[in-house]
């Protein structure tokens, strides 16, 4: 496919209790999960705890810009197979089956163990060797510097206080002429994403865009993908 082409059919997901169908990146994907994120909510309210870790589980949802991002790795998969690249905030898993698939060689990272162990069920589920599955934060990674040919994430800015530390995580681990992914719905905190990129001296251009129904029924956003560059420094 050309650069930036459109699939050809829209990408969709639907959500039935633990099950989550996904048609996406010309295949269809059969993820697990634990139960719905306002069962989970529910189940917190009864955990101070849980707040006090801040660990809301929005990986238990599978989000528009997932599937959009999906899509946009099948188009670049000439970009990816065989190379070495990071999914950040990988969560069920998808993007990070969907690059190990295409040939890439995955390192997904998220924050949430419960996270990971299924994303390793959905890889298995798919019949996709397992990426190297890592139990990491974004805020204080341990990654091999410059490592990474491509660097991806799915709606991954959705506070500001994410902004210094995945520029900071971008600046460490990306590769000299890499490019990192970002797919994101329209959230207003993108726009400080925007600013600081610029001011850290990093290129951002807007190389894809699609429509996709949210696989909760909430919606239907238009998820833009973000190709992010940086000339490195002498």
């Amino acid at each position: 496919m050309g650069y930036g082409a459109a699939m050809t059919m829209p990408p969709t997901a639907t959500a039935q209790g633990s099950l989550i169908t996904a048609r996406c990146a010309g295949r269809c994907w059969q993820l697990a999960r634990a139960a719905n994120l306002e069962e989970l909510w529910d189940a917190m309210t009864e955990d101070a705890a849980a707040f006090e870790d801040e660990r809301i589980p929005y990986w238990t949802e599978l989000w528009p810009s997932s599937l959009v991002l999906a899509d946009w790795l099948a188009m670049r998969s000439n970009d990816i197979a065989g190379r070495p690249c990071l999914d950040l905030g990988c969560g069920l898993g998808l993007t990070a089956l969907v690059g190990q698939w295409l040939g890439a060689r995955v390192l997904a990272m998220d924050y949430e163990e419960a996270a990971l162990a299924f994303a390793r069920r959905n890889a298995d589920l798919n019949g996709v060797a397992q990426p190297l599955w890592a139990l990491m934060d974004w805020r204080r990674p341990g990654l091999a510097a410059h490592a990474f040919a491509r660097i991806w994430g799915g709606d991954i800015m959705y506070e500001k206080r994410f902004v210094a530390p995945v520029l900071r995580l971008l600046a460490h681990a990306l590769a000299p002429g890499g490019a990192a992914w970002v797919a994101e719905p329209g959230r207003t905190v993108y726009e400080a994403f925007r600013h600081a990129l610029s001011a850290e001296g990093w290129t951002a251009r807007r190389v894809h865009a699609a429509r996709v129904d949210a696989p909760d029924g909430q919606g239907r956003p238009t998820v833009a993908i973000w190709e992010l560059t940086r000339e490195m420094l002498p």
